[in-house]
């Protein structure tokens, strides 16, 4: 079983502060296999109904597990999930709970509690740089045309059904359940537009014909894929309102796979690369940080950055992806640094073996690699 060592750690460092973790990511994104790598560990797969009959008094069954690290799989799969892991955060301190499921805890209307206070959040997101090593360090190319669910990224040959396969699968187990959506074929289509038309600009009028539903059913649609990690909506960060874009929020599909999947690339061209790249850099700040507070930016004369970090009491990190860093043009750093000065500035390309630095007249623009970008930036408290 291959151990994802980067997973595990985080898992490790994170039951020293809190005894109850939710790990929550994608269908066949690895929590099960990430789970029983765990040493020590004592698994149970809710989905299975003789093990959902255990469950049914919490109390005897937390006392009667045998070990202290507890697995439980596909946990909202019980009738009154919230329960039990309320009573092993209250009673059972020592034991070292980890549940599982495909979308944020708050989603499902089966968890009557939000276990404030009582347990802490692990997002497992597709596989990063750590996970390649850990797989065999394929190239990268590989793992943007395969994508960063381990069973896609392995797959020998064409899996083109197996991308077909896991939407059904994610309509009928995880939209189904949690939701209860209607009209299959408008929520399905819609998926699929936001995975070919990924890392634009948002407007939900613009799906409304295609999908034969309202505009508001369209953002009610976007929160379940929101909440069920399927896209992430990177909203615009602003203080100067007048000459800014302030709502309009940017959605990037979840994984590069499933992107080059329903744009119809089979083999990757060079033109393809950054915006690949840029899903990637995102997954990898994702993982790293455990947090969706990641802003881009743009003004109204059309100037973008792709990343922005904001924390209270801390510099600004302004962020540019580049597959190459001679693609780099300094306009849009430039423009964001004259209405926003105490910043820091980086370019991230894929290219980069050593870090440097250049200036563009006052500005100063590190250029690094994404292991460098990572180390840095988070060091400083992000």
């Amino acid at each position: 079983m291959v151990k994802r060592r980067f997973w595990i750690d985080k898992i490790e460092e994170t039951w020293k502060r809190r005894s109850v973790l939710w790990l929550s990511g994608v269908r066949r994104v690895g929590k099960t296999c990430l789970c029983q790598s765990l040493p020590s560990i004592e698994y149970f797969d809710c989905e299975l109904p003789r093990v959902r009959r255990l469950m049914e008094d919490p109390q005897s069954f937390l006392a009667g597990t045998k070990g202290n690290r507890v697995v439980l799989d596909e946990v909202h799969r019980l009738n009154n999930p919230s329960q039990l892991l309320k009573i092993a955060g209250d009673y059972y301190p020592h034991k070292f709970i980890l549940a599982t499921g495909s979308s944020t805890l708050a989603a499902s209307t089966k968890f009557k509690d939000t276990l404030a206070g009582r347990k802490l959040d692990i997002w497992l997101t597709p596989m990063i740089s750590d996970d390649l090593e850990s797989f065999g360090q394929k190239s990268l190319e590989h793992r943007f045309l395969r994508g960063g669910l381990p069973p896609f990224f392995l797959a020998k040959g064409d899996n083109e059904l197996e991308f077909q396969e896991w939407m059904d699968a994610y309509w009928a187990k995880d939209i189904q359940e949690l939701f209860r959506l209607e009209r299959r074929y408008s929520f399905q289509k819609f998926t699929e537009l936001v995975m070919a038309q990924s890392g634009g600009i948002f407007e939900a009028s613009r799906f409304s014909t295609p999908c034969e539903v309202s505009r508001t059913t369209i953002s009610n649609y976007l929160k379940v894929l929101e909440e069920t990690f399927v896209a992430h909506v990177i909203r615009p960060y602003s203080s100067h309102r007048q000459t800014e874009i302030v709502s309009a929020p940017k959605v990037y599909a979840f994984d590069t796979g499933f992107v080059c999947y329903h744009r119809g690339w089979r083999e990757l061209r060079r033109e393809d690369m950054g915006l690949l790249w840029e899903h990637y850099v995102l997954n990898e700040l994702y993982a790293h940080l455990q947090s969706r507070k990641v802003y881009y930016w743009r003004d109204k004369r059309g100037h973008e950055v792709d990343f922005v970090l904001f924390k209270p009491g801390q510099t600004l990190q302004a962020i540019e992806c580049k597959w190459s860093a001679d693609e780099f043009s300094a306009s849009n750093l430039l423009a964001f640094g004259r209405r926003y000065p105490k910043t820091t500035f980086w370019v991230v390309a894929n290219d980069i073996d050593r870090s440097y630095e250049r200036h563009y007249h006052d500005l100063a623009v590190r250029f690094v690699s994404l292991p460098a970008l990572l180390k840095v930036v988070f060091s400083h408290g992000f």
